[in-house]
């Protein structure tokens, strides 16, 4: 795969490993204030904007709008299935695997040429 296709892949990634903590890392404290919650996250996702942006900017070279939104929801689904399993302590059932390879057969569908 030539860089220009993969670059924004991976930074799509790396996104969204912070947005995924910003978003979702706060469970596993609970106890702790929501404001400092809400902060903390805030803090994580300047890095997530960091690489989102290029990676979109960059992306659009190559993918279509349609196409990274795509690419974004299935790397989303995978980060957080991983997440949900390794830091949440969550694991996935046979529905949410169902609901998340449905999504990605839509993203697949958005890279269908007509």
């Amino acid at each position: 795969m030539p860089m220009e296709r993969l670059l924004p892949i991976l930074l799509l990634l790396g996104s969204n490993i912070f947005m995924t903590f910003a978003w979702y890392g706060h469970l596993k404290y609970k106890s702790a204030p929501l404001a400092l919650a809400i902060f903390a996250s805030w803090g994580i996702a300047l890095f997530e904007y960091t690489l989102m942006v290029p990676a979109n900017r960059w992306g659009s070279a190559v993918y279509s709008a349609p196409q990274l939104k795509g690419l974004q929801e299935v790397i989303t689904l995978v980060v957080f299935a991983g997440f949900s399993i390794w830091y949440l302590g969550q694991p996935l059932r046979w529905n949410h695997w169902a609901g998340f390879a449905l999504i990605a057969v839509a993203a697949w569908l958005i890279f269908l040429e007509p």
